[in-house]
């Protein structure tokens, strides 16, 4: 197995003793992965970040869970088991989670892909944690000083696993912040990187991703399916495809036959990426593209008369706090009026949501109330979450919902 030399940690985890109140207690004992601060009663004064929790119950004083403390974040414990049978936190311990995790995706990678998500979080079993495989490359995101002692152990499986060349290590802002942590985001911790733009296949169409300064891990994994179908349905149809970023579903489209796809994002560079990306495949339609904020350009749009076949609005999170969900909800209504207005006589529009806050029923009721308002007919064809190597095992887990709405008229 290889040896990380550029990731070895100074910190050895130690083991802390860990006591809840009753809310967190029964929150651990459902399985939920999160223990927030406020339910702490008890925990060991020199805890640092890494630290494995040991969780006793408040009354019987038996071991409920073990998890990774977490000393920078509300969610102060990161749940790695819950229940009461004797478990070790070791390198077997890793290994199998990881195994696991890459069997989960057996059924995908027998389809022609190269690039999925390896582990999904919490959802795998690695809170705060993100790995992603672009043909050869596996992309580490972590969101979580946490993992930083168990890179040494962890990385290596994740590349063997995978087969992976090359690793590369992503770390969200708080992380790249803190000073006592000598890794820098975007940083090569094995194999060698020739091109930061790494080329990859998605059920046959190619792709690439930034997978140094790109989004997250350089691309969005979890619409493939989303993106399959949509190509699918897009033959011999005009396509427009909102907060199109490098452009999956216009390349989808155009690669399975549209005769026009426009993309439309407000920044130029993401533009690009996905006329670069259309580009990697053979296509006969026109790619267009439309610079600006989707909510002008789609008003643009329709005042100057102009309709698609198959209209794709798949924005950003709405809602990453609560505050926010209200408003959230008419930005979905909102972009459901103008999506309507823009998809042509018996068009297909296909509106998506990535707020977890936004629960699914939520997302589908706006929706309905919406196109059922405007007076045309249509009826719902298909809902779809997340793709297969995004797997939910908790409620907060959940995500993402997309719904294809068919008019009739």
């Amino acid at each position: 197995m290889p040896f990380f030399e550029n990731i070895k940690s100074n910190y050895q985890p130690k083991r802390l003793a860990v006591k809840l109140n009753a809310k967190g207690e029964q929150f651990v004992v459902k399985g939920h992965p999160w223990v927030f601060s406020n339910s702490i009663v008890k925990i060991n004064e020199d805890a640092k970040a890494g630290d494995l929790a040991i969780v006793f119950s408040k009354n019987k004083n038996k071991v409920i869970g073990l998890g990774l403390y977490d000393a920078n974040s509300p969610i102060q414990i990161k749940m790695l088991y819950s229940g009461n049978e004797k478990v070790e936190v070791n390198t077997e311990f890793f290994q199998r989670r990881i195994n696991e995790a890459y069997a989960r995706r057996l059924e995908l990678l027998q389809t022609n892909t190269n690039s999925y998500r390896l582990i999904f979080g919490e959802n795998d079993g690695f809170p705060g944690l993100i790995a992603d495989v672009y043909a050869s490359v596996l992309v580490v995101k972590l969101y979580s000083e946490i993992w930083l002692p168990y890179l040494e152990v962890i990385l290596p499986m994740m590349q063997e696993v995978s087969g992976s060349e090359t690793v590369v290590i992503r770390l969200s802002r708080n992380l790249q912040n803190i000073s006592n942590q000598k890794l820098v985001d975007g940083s090569v911790v094995y194999g060698v990187l020739e091109d930061e733009v790494v080329k990859f296949v998605e059920h046959g169409v190619n792709f690439s991703a930034n997978v140094i300064k790109g989004h997250k891990t350089g691309y969005f994994l979890d619409h493939r399916a989303n993106r399959k179908q949509v190509g699918e349905w897009s033959k011999g149809k005009t396509v427009l495809d909102v907060f199109s970023y490098a452009g999956g579903f216009s390349v989808h489209a155009l690669y399975n036959g549209a005769t026009s796809v426009t993309s439309l994002d407000i920044s130029k560079q993401a533009l690009e990426v996905a006329v670069a990306n259309g580009k990697l495949n053979d296509y006969l339609g026109v790619h267009n593209t439309i610079a600006g904020d989707a909510f002008k350009e789609l008003e643009n749009l329709i005042r100057k008369g102009k309709t698609f076949d198959v209209v794709v609005i798949d924005p950003p999170s709405f809602a990453k706090q609560a505050s926010e969900v209200d408003l959230a909800k008419k930005k979905y209504a909102q972009l459901a009026t103008l999506g309507t207005q823009l998809t042509a006589k018996k068009g297909l529009l296909v509106l998506a949501s990535c707020s977890s806050r936004v629960i699914a029923q939520a997302f589908f009721d706006i929706n309905n109330q919406v196109l059922s308002s405007e007076g045309r007919k249509f009826k719902l064809v298909l809902k779809t979450q997340h793709d297969i190597d995004h797997p939910v095992n908790f409620p907060e887990g959940a995500y993402l919902k997309c719904a294809y709405y068919q008019f009739l008229d």
